[in-house]
Order: C-alpha cells, then structure tokens, then sequence
C-alpha cells in the first residue's frame, strides 16, 4: 500500500508586494522559513492575476544581476519580454516557461512584451528560483525557452483532471526543462468535484501551491486560492479532490544539503561568497545590456 505524502502545513502569502512596476506579487517564501523543507526551491512569487492598462512604455523589472540559482517563470495570461547580458532574448505568453539558470552571474531584464503592453491586458503568472548546488554555481550561465506546445500533458484521474510535465517525469511524461538537480514541475487543472492521485518520489521535498480554486488533500486538509501545502517528504502519494475548478503548480525536488546564504539577488554558500558576487557585478564582470 503507498504511503500518504501528507500535508505538514499550508502557507498563504507571507507578503505582497511589487516587484519592478510590472508585477505585483504574493510572495510565499522566502518570506515563511522554509529554506530546509523546500530545498531546492529557494522562491515562489505569484504575480497577478492583476489588469494593466494600455501603455507605450512596457512595465517591469530593469537591468539587475543574480548569481547562483535558476530563475523559472511560468506565464499563465499575458507576455513577457526577456533580455540578458549572456546574449540570450525571449518572449514566453500563457502556457509558456523561462528557464534561465543564472550560475556565475548574468544581469538581465524582465518586462511586459512591448506589443501586449500596448494593448493591455491581465499578466498572471508565478516566478520560481531553483537552487544550484556549490559545485555548479559558477558554472556557465544557460537559458531555456520552454514553449507551451512542448510541454507534453495527459489526464489525471480521467478526463476531469489534466497534468503538464514542464520538468521532470510524471507517468512516461518527459518534461523539455533541462535541470541540474532532480526536479519536478507539473501545472495541474482539476475540475471541480474531480479526483485523482498524484505520485511522486519518496524524499522529494513538495509543495503545492493553488493558483485559484480549491483543493482538498487526502480528504482533510484544504487549500485555497495563493495557498501552498507543504507535504511529508516520506510520502509518495496525495489524494486530490478539486471542491472548486483549480489550478494547481507542483514543486517536487530533491533537496540540496548545503549552507544556504542569501543576499538579495545572489544566493551562495557562504557570506564571503555573497561579498565576491556583489563586488563582481559591480565591477562589470557579470556584463550589462546593450
């Protein structure tokens, strides 16, 4: 018989915030300590769903640096526009994801693509930082545009239920996100009154976080909309059961057993890794944009 990967907690936005002028978040860690219980995720921001008018000049984040971890935007409605010092460019819309892994260092900008700023729109979408481990945080920066029509999917459950593999493995399902770690990434849409079971590996730290909705995890514990259920690592399976139609994002990694420091954009090791990466973005050694 499996053993339940049982809810330890449920986390709701531990702040809101804007982050730039283009996205306006519900941040559900860093800012609960979660750093050991979801290793190797370091961040998950939900930004939206929020309407923006019409402008000719696109809202975001500007030119800024990170070292260290991976970036992962998923887009759920509206687009936007990436551009980094590596010489990597991008535009993800709904359904698409960014992977950009950041390593030794890379400055780049995010903003709302400049054709859908014009129009206006609603942005929704969830940025994620995965974490690297010591040996590959100053290997080569990378980046991953993952397109919606690669991202293989099936049902769950049955035809209530649909699972989006973006990295990972689920069932046969490859997801395209190349990782450096074990990870899994799944986008999951439960109708309401739909159940299904959801496998995934033993010792695998998971989140997961409900985009709108409601879901009730192994009959007991509910989580709503913005809402995050931490699970018991020893687990491998929950039970799901939509109340209302819901969207679902699952985060399943292997965690990395190392010291975490952290330091706004920069995530290392140690504090005097944190001073070496402040002092080489602003000597220029992580590049700027054009």
């Amino acid at each position: 018989m499996e053993k339940m990967k049982n809810p330890v907690d449920v986390y709701t936005p531990g702040s809101r915030h804007m982050v730039g002028d283009g996205f306006p978040v519900r941040n559900i860690f860093p800012s609960h300590d979660l750093t050991e219980a979801i290793s190797p995720f370091l961040l998950l921001d939900y930004a939206g769903p929020a309407e923006f008018s019409p402008t000719d000049r696109p809202r975001g984040v500007g030119e800024h640096p990170h070292r260290g971890f991976e970036t992962v935007t998923i887009v759920y409605q509206g687009k936007v526009a990436h551009r980094d010092s590596a010489g990597n460019a991008g535009t993800i819309g709904p359904g698409d994801v960014q992977w950009m892994t950041a390593a030794s260092g890379v400055v780049h900008e995010e903003l709302h693509e400049q054709a859908w700023a014009k129009d206006g729109g609603t942005l929704q979408m969830i940025q994620l930082w995965v974490n690297l481990p010591k040996a590959l945080k100053m290997g080569a920066p990378r980046y991953q545009t993952v397109l919606n029509d690669d991202i293989p999917q099936s049902n769950l459950g049955g035809d209530g239920g649909v699972i989006r593999v973006i990295a990972g493995e689920y069932e046969g399902l490859k997801g395209p996100a190349k990782t450096f770690t074990p990870v899994h990434l799944f986008d999951l849409r439960l109708q309401a009154g739909h159940q299904a079971e959801l496998n995934l590996p033993v010792g695998f730290n998971t989140g997961l976080f409900v985009l709108s909705g409601v879901l009730v995890l192994n009959g007991s514990q509910k989580v709503g909309e913005a809402e995050m259920a931490l699970c018991d690592p020893q687990g491998t399976q929950v039970h799901l059961e939509a109340t209302e139609e819901a969207m679902v994002l699952v985060l399943s990694g292997e965690p990395i057993h190392e010291p975490v420091a952290r330091m706004g954009p920069f995530v290392m090791n140690t504090e005097e890794e944190l001073v070496q990466a402040v002092n080489d973005y602003r000597a220029g050694r992580m590049g700027h944009l054009d």
